[in-house]
């Protein structure tokens, strides 16, 4: 299971079957904050180095385009891992696998979300549209590298690292380095996280022939490559700094990410994972929006007109 797939406790509400409000929990539509924050640093880096100036029908088309996108991936994973989810107690629970959605509808919420993404992309410029597969591939592909490889987790970070590149791409229309050392620590990020969510489910995976760091290696392992994976995080993060010439705020919004991540590590424990929750939900949910509001306000410093 992924970390992007987040923890259910058991079934939610009753909800008519094949439901909206079914499909939304489904697709878990609010975990979207730990994708929008970064979207959002790099398409205003991107707006202040054009021109210093947000254009807020793009920025409205890159967060329905990144919305239409995520939800699309929950959808495909969470239709293409229902057995395996079945299998496992934790994730038991979970609308198809309960009936509260049906297969169909949750092909039909993928279809309009892939649609939406696909449309806002052709809105935004040409190249979006053109590279819209490059984005897709790997989101379905995700689900079944549990399936063939124990690092699954890479994919997800190279699915997630694609978000920032294609947002700057959405405002300037060209290839940014600066995008891809965001993305990459984004993706990097994500992958660590995803390794330490997947330490929750070693015993079910090993049952049921799920592949993963934590399954194949164990639970330690997992947790120091976690750790590798932030130390990676924050040295792409202090690399971007320096490409797009940050000031003191992007500089502090860096420092609190360092003591968050330091913080998650110190929490979650080989031998005690009750409190992983917190590390994923909790820190990782602030360390977005952290960032993103220390990005903000060192862009509007630095001139950026909203």
């Amino acid at each position: 299971m992924s970390a992007a797939e987040g923890v259910i406790g058991g079934p939610g509400p009753a909800a008519p079957k094949g439901g909206t409000r079914a499909f939304l929990r489904l697709v878990m539509i609010e975990h979207s904050i730990f994708a929008l924050p970064f979207a959002y640093i790099a398409t205003l880096t991107a707006m202040f180095q054009v021109d210093g100036t947000v254009h807020w029908g793009t920025l409205l088309l890159v967060t329905v385009a990144m919305v239409g996108m995520r939800t699309f991936a929950m959808a495909c994973n969470r239709i293409i891992d229902r057995e395996i989810d079945a299998r496992n107690p934790r994730t038991a629970g979970r609308e198809l696998v309960t009936g509260a959605v049906s297969v169909r509808s949750a092909w039909t919420g993928a279809i309009i979300a892939l649609a939406v993404f696909l449309g806002a992309a052709a809105l935004l410029n040409p190249l979006c549209l053109v590279l819209a597969p490059a984005a897709v591939v790997p989101m379905v592909v995700y689900p079944y590298g549990k399936r063939f490889t124990h690092f699954p987790h890479a994919i997800l970070g190279l699915a997630q690292a694609i978000g920032p590149i294609g947002a700057w791409l959405a405002v300037t229309g060209a290839w940014s380095w600066d995008a891809v050392v965001l993305g990459l620590a984004v993706g990097i990020w994500i992958g660590g996280f995803d390794l330490i969510f997947a330490c929750q489910d070693v015993q079910a995976d090993r049952a049921t022939g799920v592949l993963s760091v934590p399954a194949r290696f164990g639970i330690p392992a997992a947790l120091y490559g976690a750790r590798a994976c932030h130390a990676v995080t924050m040295g792409l993060l202090v690399w971007y700094a320096f490409l797009t010439d940050a000031g003191f705020f992007l500089w502090l919004g860096l420092l609190v990410v360092a003591v968050a991540f330091v913080y998650e590590h110190r929490v979650v424990r080989p031998h005690d994972l009750s409190r992983l929750n917190r590390a994923f939900f909790t820190v990782n949910g602030f360390i977005g929006i952290a960032l993103f509001v220390c990005a903000l306000l060192d862009l509007v410093v630095r001139g950026l007109s909203l």
